[in-house]
């Protein structure tokens, strides 16, 4: 099976300005490569130096962005004109801004809306899309993970999660958990985020795994993740309609794509996945069988660098 590319550091650094946010971003691999942006998931959750390592750099100019609230990015962990569109829009800015013409999208979880969503609005900026862990913000799989659902796997796990909520409160907990993530009390805005990402972190792996569990329910981390994400469900992640990005797809049907996709996957449900493959066959759908959500699980890295060597291939000027 393959493994990521030996760790790499990047050759530039940046900051973009888009009015109220300033935005973290940094190139590594080859300066004349094939771009490839990456998209980290969340919405909240930033990148991370070994997201820089599932593409060969002696092919691709990697280019990794902290998104709005996020990782460096400022004011940290903010919700101020913080939506899915904003977000479209800074990807595209940033692709201006460094004088790209068209590059490879690769996004997993949340990172796979924002691919979708951004492809859909800037079909001819895209050269190929690599997803992973999909998720199409419709209400009935925030439903699954937040209300009803996931909580039949992990019932310990939803214990916590529902703990810090009183009963009266617990018809919607999302909306329960927006109100303390965006309290004035530092105290329940610190527990209400650790609690949140709590849930999820747990859920990540088909194998719990301690040390991510621990990296992911970091304070800082958890703080942004958390209000971000509770604030973009909340708001039903901006979409005109529950069904939006598959109702849009006919606008990216002739983009290359590679879908991958583990089988017990509890944090985005394969359905999502699924649906979206019967919805646009040219893409192609890999299940793996031995995974959950985490990009990190052995078989979804395999899958992943495969994909970008094949797109690498694909897409290079001939």
């Amino acid at each position: 099976m393959r493994t990521k590319y030996p760790p790499i550091e990047p050759y530039q650094t940046g900051v973009l300005d888009v009015g109220g946010h300033q935005l973290y971003w940094e190139e590594c691999g080859k300066p004349r490569g094939l771009p490839v942006i990456f998209l980290h998931g969340g919405p909240g959750s930033g990148i991370d130096p070994g997201n820089r390592s599932y593409f060969d750099p002696s092919v691709y100019r990697i280019i990794l962005m902290d998104q709005r609230g996020c990782g460096k990015s400022k004011p940290f962990a903010s919700l101020h004109e913080n939506t899915t569109w904003h977000l479209v829009e800074d990807v595209e800015r940033l692709k201006v801004h460094l004088k790209i013409d068209k590059w490879v999208v690769f996004g997993g979880s949340w990172g796979s809306t924002l691919s979708l969503a951004y492809a859909e609005t800037y079909p001819k900026s895209v050269l190929a899309l690599i997803l992973r862990g999909i998720f199409l913000g419709r209400p009935k799989e925030l439903r699954w993970f937040y209300q009803f659902g996931a909580h039949h796997i992990f019932p310990d796990e939803w214990a916590k999660f529902i703990d810090p909520i009183p009963v009266e409160e617990r018809e919607d907990l999302m909306q329960a958990y927006y109100r303390r993530l965006t309290s004035s009390d530092p105290s329940i805005r610190k527990r209400a985020a650790s609690t949140w990402s709590s849930w999820e972190g747990a859920a990540l792996k088909l194998i719990f795994d301690q040390k991510q569990f621990l990296q992911f329910t970091e304070d800082a981390h958890a703080d942004a993740l958390a209000r971000i994400e509770c604030h973009y469900f909340v708001n039903r992640c901006f979409f005109k309609t529950d069904n939006w990005l598959i109702e849009q797809i006919g606008k990216i049907q002739q983009i290359p794509a590679t879908i991958i996709q583990g089988r017990y996957d509890i944090v985005c449900p394969m359905e999502a996945a699924w649906e979206l493959h019967q919805a646009w066959p040219s893409a192609t759908l890999e299940i793996i069988k031995d995974a959950g959500h985490a990009a990190s699980e052995p078989g979804i890295t395999d899958a992943l660098v495969r994909a970008t060597d094949y797109f690498g291939q694909l897409c290079l000027p001939s």
